[in-house]
């Protein structure tokens, strides 16, 4: 289970990057470590066979440049490859940015979901936000009742690695209010926005039928 959960984040992340821009396999590798540092956790090994996964579903293509030396392009085939997305690997995409359950906002999850925020709508940011801080908001619980329990019983470095766990727990879930409420004042401020702008063309619209009937002859005048 754990590793089906694994090959969907990482799906999520490779289309997300080649939505980005088209790239070879070793780039990719190089982005997922350095723009996902979470994905350190994965095994490079495991993105080949998803690439491959990719290519069957249709969701991604390669492009091969053509090479003159038909020995050397043998030798560099795979490192010269390219991959693109398609137009079903766009559509995918869409779909997966969409999901707000909780494999969105779990550890493995929730930080690819995050580094695509830009390309997400703002209802399912805000459902990705709230659920990853209320699963933190249970883990807080779990770290102080832990905490309450053996606070007597352990040493001072265990005690201190407890104390580190829960502070940076503490710390997540103050960013995560932060979040939490730009995104609700920006949505706010947008419906407000939309609701003026709704408001204006009815009032243009209202003005512009009072014009026309003013200037139609009346039935006296004929």
């Amino acid at each position: 289970m754990a590793a089906r959960k694994g090959a969907g984040v990482l799906e999520l992340a490779v289309l997300g990057l080649l939505h980005e821009s088209p790239m070879h396999g070793y780039e990719l590798r190089k982005r997922l470590n350095g723009v996902l540092g979470m994905f350190r956790a994965f095994s490079y090994g495991s993105l080949y066979p998803c690439l491959k996964q990719l290519l069957t579903n249709g969701l991604i293509m390669e492009d091969r440049p053509e090479e003159p030396n038909a020995a050397l392009a043998l030798q560099s085939r795979r490192s010269k490859i390219v991959y693109k997305l398609t137009a079903d690997g766009k559509e995918r995409l869409q779909e997966l940015l969409t999901e707000a359950g909780p494999a969105s906002w779990e550890d493995e999850g929730f930080g690819v979901h995050f580094a695509f925020f830009s390309h997400t709508r703002a209802d399912v940011r805000l459902r990705i936000l709230e659920g990853r801080r209320s699963r933190l908001e249970e883990r807080l619980e779990s770290f102080r009742a832990a905490l309450a329990r053996t606070r007597e019983r352990v040493d001072s470095y265990t005690l201190e690695l407890q104390s580190h766990g829960l502070e940076s727990v503490e710390r997540e879930v103050r960013w995560l209010n932060e979040l939490i409420g730009r995104e609700r004042a920006e949505q706010e401020q947008q419906a407000r926005n939309e609701q003026q702008a709704e408001q204006e063309q009815q009032e243009q619209q209202d003005r512009t039928s009072e014009t026309i009937a003013q200037d139609m002859p009346r039935e006296n005048d004929r």
